[in-house]
């Protein structure tokens, strides 16, 4: 046996007639499986389906359990193999509930008929009151169309729904606010913009997620110009703002300037571009950018970037390197001069590891193990919503990213994504500038 536990949980049905969990379970133990826990998901009228936690030694053994359960016959059959991170999603991991209690026949006349009707008369006479007595004002749409999930490609949007209440559950924890995952069956901008404009009215805001490159870009500036509510792609924008932060960090770590420095991006996708729109918006000295795919290196040029002739070029005559490509071993050590800070973001191989960039005479290296969206999204819109803003602007996006270096212990890069400080800062530095912005 090996040394590693193999844990696993199996979804067993078996018809509802005594005897056949020891039937199970003597099958388990006669290849000699460990049963942990038995859980009962649902007892029905023919069947019922259990959770057994199961431990052996291999996933050779695991199969082999399997079968033998699969061989016993009378109807009984193992409908899935999970382990701790399916269980954590079994059932899915958001849940829409009531805010207030029903108790009385009392409650129940305010919270529905006849009461309820005297709201819709007020929010027909001024629809601005859906901002006060409606959930809108809380909500925001996570929409996505499955083309980017992760770092998994084009697997569906049905597939991304993990990451989408993934999104829902982190919006709750950290910042309040009600988030509903929205799938699209469709890539077409025209059908996507028009999609979300239909829905709109539902939210406070909209918060694109895990679409891909290029049409991302066109959706997110057709509905920030169709909508007046706040309107983000998060994999653009939240991710420049945290490596807006995190380059922050590591300037002030390494003694430099980062208003002085010329920076290179390498990789202009969604992310790529983001982070070069994102450090021009700060005021870098010059922003330079690498990209195999020429469109790309056209984007960049149109918002104000120079277009580096090379990966070499850019690791020649830039101070700061941040690397979003997905290829692992991308930037070779003997590239590397001596005082760079390189970030290679990508997940979960980055483009050069912090050792071997700091053993070539990096004066400041991480990878993308830290640079956590989460550590932006929902603070951003929770600012934005509570500002009542029309969108979330550059100014914005800035002004969260200092609030993330200001809530980092010296030393760390970022700070902790689970330290709820770091999303109220977030959030009243963005309402700070909403704000003034509205003034």
């Amino acid at each position: 046996m090996s040394t590693t536990p193999y844990l696993r949980n199996l979804i067993i049905e078996t018809p509802s007639k005594p005897g056949n969990l020891a039937k199970v379970t003597y099958a388990i133990g006669q290849l000699e499986g460990d049963i942990g826990d038995i859980q009962t998901i649902k007892v029905g009228t023919l069947s019922t389906i259990r959770d057994v936690s199961v431990q052996c030694s291999d996933e050779a053994q695991l199969m082999e359990i399997v079968d033998a359960i699969n061989a016993i016959g009378d109807g009984i059959q193992v409908q899935a193999i999970s382990d701790d991170v399916l269980r954590a999603h079994e059932g899915g991991k958001i849940h829409m509930k009531s805010r207030m209690e029903i108790r009385s026949l009392g409650d129940l006349r305010r919270v529905y008929t006849p009461g309820v009707a005297n709201v819709c008369k007020v929010i027909e006479k001024d629809p601005q009151q859906a901002q006060f007595f409606t959930g809108i004002s809380n909500t925001v749409a996570i929409v996505t169309d499955g083309t980017a999930i992760l770092g998994l490609g084009n697997i569906g949007p049905v597939a991304g729904m993990p990451v989408m209440e993934g999104k829902s559950v982190l919006f709750d924890q950290f910042a309040g606010i009600s988030g509903v995952p929205i799938l699209l069956d469709t890539s077409d901008p025209d059908k996507v913009v028009e999609t979300v404009k239909h829905i709109s009215r539902t939210f406070g805001g909209i918060l694109l997620e895990d679409i891909g490159s290029p049409h991302c870009f066109e959706i997110e500036e057709r509905l920030k110009k169709d909508l007046d509510i706040p309107v983000m792609h998060d994999d653009q924008h939240g991710t420049a703002v945290v490596a807006l932060a995190s380059t922050l960090s590591a300037c002030r770590q390494a003694g430099v300037k980062l208003e002085d420095s010329v920076v290179g991006q390498i990789g202009l996708g969604a992310a790529g571009l983001a982070i070069s729109r994102m450090m021009m918006a700060y005021g870098v000295k010059e922003m330079k950018g690498t990209d195999r795919n020429d469109a790309a290196l056209e984007r960049l040029a149109g918002y104000g970037g120079t277009i580096a002739e090379s990966l070499e070029d850019i690791m020649a005559t830039s101070d700061i390197i941040i690397a979003t490509t997905g290829v692992e071993g991308l930037i070779k050590p003997e590239m590397v001069r001596p005082g760079q800070i390189i970030l290679a973001l990508s997940n979960p191989f980055a483009e050069i590891q912090p050792e071997a960039a700091l053993q070539a005479g990096a004066a400041f290296a991480a990878d993308g193990r830290q640079v956590n969206n989460v550590l932006g999204f929902p603070g951003i819109f929770r600012g934005a919503l509570n500002a009542q803003a029309s969108s979330i602007t550059y100014d914005m996006l800035i002004a969260a990213a200092l609030a993330i270096v200001e809530s980092t212990k010296p030393g760390d890069l970022v700070p902790h994504p689970l330290d709820p400080n770091v999303h109220q800062n977030v959030a009243d530095a963005v309402e700070k500038v909403a704000n003034l912005t509205s003034m």
